[in-house]
């Protein structure tokens, strides 16, 4: 096909870009990033954009490149995907997680969901609307970026740290986890993430004697640190209400007919989307890796533990003295990884254009804000003063379980539903 539409390319993009294995397993070891950023820099050379590529650390690549829009005047909207996934086990899943496989009306691979599927929705819509000379009002800074999986530190928060004046006169920006459909009752709901939970990566350590395993001894680091890790693994924290969370509550009641209920009964009702909504309500901890040891017969003398923690936004501090408190004596705290919550209002030109492009394409529908539980490159990018929205529109089936497919097993994304995207950016560039 010479010139097809971007409804026709997208599929084809998207599993193109899945079986290209960019498994980000937190450090240098996987393949890295920079066969996906040639292949997306190729695909916008084509229809004539300047596309570079910025390399981090050998293999770790992001691609960056500016449309000149046709009024200079208004500052640039951002557009930013990620390029990395989370590594998958082949043994797991029904096809090759990095097949690309189109199997009943699905696309199927790592990164189906997170975040392939909106690189190859922007990359389809971009080619398109170059091809045919259609440019959109503002300047619009495009990305495609390394590391997002284990913090961004590689991608995201380098081109903010070292490379600047890469996003001069942006002001607004899109990314990913919003704009996708979530049916409740009757009801179709369009979710646009307007906050999104900070992160704190924790290490735990505690030192003590080693020794021999047959022994009688009057410590061990082992048994102390695993006390410490079933208290924080078991800790019910407050609920916590952002006023995105509270929006989407009150939206989701009112979709289930019971408006006005409290937030413990909204959420019981919400199936599926309830893992991710109850934990956006409150901070969470979540005890991930154990390690100490190296023999059957020998005492260890450090045992580590690693923990995920997220807080609400406002509730950083609170988290970190919560954890402080459930510490067993001489468990040592470190941070692997520390980053912001990010909020925003439900309000302005931005959000007006996301809206009237989703209820164009989707008349019964409704859109509310909603906050995201896990966390994305917002964090880097509002640090430039820039407001961030998530905004990858999907129309999903009613029984799909959307954030289960995330870093889970058989994900997968339906090809009607990257169509739908398709034409609700198209119509978001013309109207933002």
């Amino acid at each position: 096909m010479e010139n097809p539409t971007a409804e026709e390319e997208v599929a084809t993009l998207c599993s193109d870009l899945i079986r290209i294995d960019t498994s980000n397993r937190g450090d240098h070891s996987g393949p890295g990033e920079r066969k996906a950023a040639e292949h997306v820099a190729a695909l916008l050379a084509e229809v004539g954009l300047d596309a570079k590529i910025y390399e981090s650390h050998p293999g770790r690549a992001s691609v960056v490149t500016r449309i000149t829009g046709t009024d200079p005047g208004r500052p640039a909207l951002l557009i930013h995907g990620h390029l990395d996934v989370v590594p998958a086990d082949p043994g797991d899943w029904q096809v090759h997680p990095f097949s690309g496989e189109l199997s009943g009306g699905e696309i199927w691979g790592r990164g189906a969901v997170d975040m392939k599927d909106m690189d190859a929705m922007i990359l389809a819509v971009i080619r398109q609307r170059l091809r045919e000379g259609r440019r959109p009002v503002r300047d619009v800074v495009l990305t495609f970026l390394a590391d997002e999986e284990a913090g961004g530190t590689w991608g995201a928060r380098y081109l903010v740290d070292s490379h600047r004046d890469l996003f001069e006169g942006v002001t607004e920006a899109i990314g990913e986890v919003g704009g996708f459909s979530a049916t409740l009752g009757e009801q179709r709901l369009y979710l646009l993430q307007t906050a999104e939970k900070g992160i704190a990566w924790l290490r735990l350590s505690l030192r003590g004697p080693a020794g021999h395993g047959s022994m009688k001894v009057s410590r061990n680091v082992v048994a102390e640190l695993a006390e410490t890790v079933a208290r924080i693994g078991r800790h019910e924290w407050p609920r916590r209400l952002s006023p995105a969370a509270q929006a989407f509550l009150d939206a989701a009641a009112e979709a289930l007919g019971i408006p006005g209920a409290e937030a413990g009964q909204v959420l019981a009702k919400l199936g599926p989307l309830g893992r991710m909504a109850s934990a956006a309500v409150s901070n969470t901890s979540n005890p991930t890796v154990l390690d100490a040891g190296y023999k059957v017969n020998v005492i260890p003398g450090l045992a580590t533990a690693q923990v995920d923690c997220r807080f609400v936004p406002g509730y950083g501090d609170e988290l970190l003295a919560g954890i402080d408190g459930l510490l067993g004596p001489g468990v040592q705290r470190d941070f692997i990884h520390h980053d912001i919550a990010v909020e925003t209002d439900f309000d302005g030109p931005l959000c007006e254009a996301m809206t009237a492009a989703l209820l164009q394409a989707d008349p019964s529908a409704k859109v509310v804000p909603y906050c995201l539980s896990g966390g994305t490159d917002a964090k880097s990018f509002s640090t430039l003063g820039i407001r961030c929205f998530g905004f990858a529109p999907l129309r999903l089936p009613a029984d799909l379980d959307f954030f289960g497919m995330f870093h889970g097993v058989d994900e997968r994304v339906p090809v009607d539903a990257l169509r739908f995207g398709v034409r609700v950016l198209d119509d978001f560039l013309d109207r933002c």
